[in-house]
């Protein structure tokens, strides 16, 4: 039984409900396609993380984000 947990932004960048649908079927039809798994028992868990709570290089996402906008 595969298992795959998505981990992206939330808030203002978060996925619309029509590109979650996408990302779920997607992912259950690379696992069909490429490991023969079975999509009754494929589990996909996407996780919406707040900018705020999510670092890279000692700075929020929110932080870097700002920045690059300069």
């Amino acid at each position: 039984m595969p298992f795959v947990n998505v981990k992206v932004t939330g808030g203002n960048e978060a996925p619309t409900i029509e590109q979650k649908k996408q990302i779920i079927d997607g992912i259950t039809q690379l696992l069909v396609t490429v490991l023969n798994k079975n999509p009754a028992t494929t589990m996909v868990i996407i996780d919406e993380v707040e900018m705020d709570n999510w670092g890279v290089a000692g700075k929020t996402t929110t932080e870097r984000r700002l920045e690059a906008k300069k």
